[in-house]
Formats: structure tokens, sequence, C-alpha cells
């Protein structure tokens, strides 16, 4: 009997002392403004909608008049809740500034040596998310690579 008196005291002196100490750190509750504040309802933000572009681009790059590699890109549009109608409607206009986009890109060299390297990955992102943004306005927040591959010849 007494090999159990000890455990259950300490057990009991502990949780005593938890308890008293989460009445005493409690943060102060006052009254008057409890009885007076409502709770906030926020609706509840929206999740962006993703829309994968029908098909991949496909841009040459050129060295010494002939074509030396090829690179693949499949890309995705984030966009707000309920524009992918919108981005359907416009995806020929939204290729073709995309197209231009990834053309300069390939004549700057932006696709030689280490092309996935992430800061030159972010500016070719960059330039895609604005080129959708003029053609798109505030429907688009942001472009994905979802896909790259550089065939050399």
């Amino acid at each position: 009997m007494k090999r159990f008196l000890l455990p259950l005291l300490l057990v009991l002196l502990g949780l005593g002392g938890g308890i008293s100490a989460g009445v005493m750190l409690r943060p102060d509750a006052d009254p008057a403004t409890e009885a007076l504040a409502e709770p906030e309802h926020h609706p509840p933000e929206e999740a962006p909608e993703y829309v994968k572009l029908n098909n991949q681009f496909i841009i040459p790059l050129i060295e010494e008049e002939r074509i030396a590699s090829i690179v693949v890109l499949s890309l995705s549009l984030e966009v707000t809740a309920g524009a992918a109608d919108t981005v359907y409607a416009k995806e020929p206009r939204l290729r073709d500034s995309f197209l231009q986009i990834l053309f300069d890109h390939a004549n700057i060299g932006g696709f030689r040596g280490s092309f996935t390297d992430g800061s030159n990955l972010a500016a070719l992102r960059r330039s895609l998310l604005e080129a959708a943004q003029t053609v798109l306005q505030d429907t688009v927040t942001d472009v994905l690579i979802t896909d790259i591959a550089r065939q050399d010849s």
C-alpha cells in the first residue's frame, strides 16, 4: 500500500500545480469587451485555379545558321477562381505573347548552359507573367513552368 501512496501523491501534486499555473497565467479577460465584441466573419478566400495550356511550346535554338537544339516547355497559369474559360478564350493571343518572350529568351542565350538555374528561370517566369497580365489583366497571378527539356542535336 505504501508503494502506491507516494506515486499517487506526486501525481496529485503535479496535477494541482499544473492547473494552478494555468489559471494564474491565463490572460485577463475584460468582461465589458467580451460582451460587445462580435465574432469576425471573413469570407474564405477562393482558392486559385490552375489552367494547363493545351500544347507545349517548342523553341529552336539557332547556332551558325542551323538549329542546334530544341527546348520544349509546358506552362500552366495560376488564375483567380472562375477564370479558366477566359484563359481558353484568349489562348491564341496568350500563346503568341509567350512565344515572343520565349524566342527573345532563347536569342539572348537564356536556354544555353545551365538553363534551369533558379535566377534564369525566375527572370523567364517574371517576363511570362507580365505578358500574361497584359493579355488577361488581373486574372493571372502566376505562371508555372511544369515541364522543360532541351534536346541537343
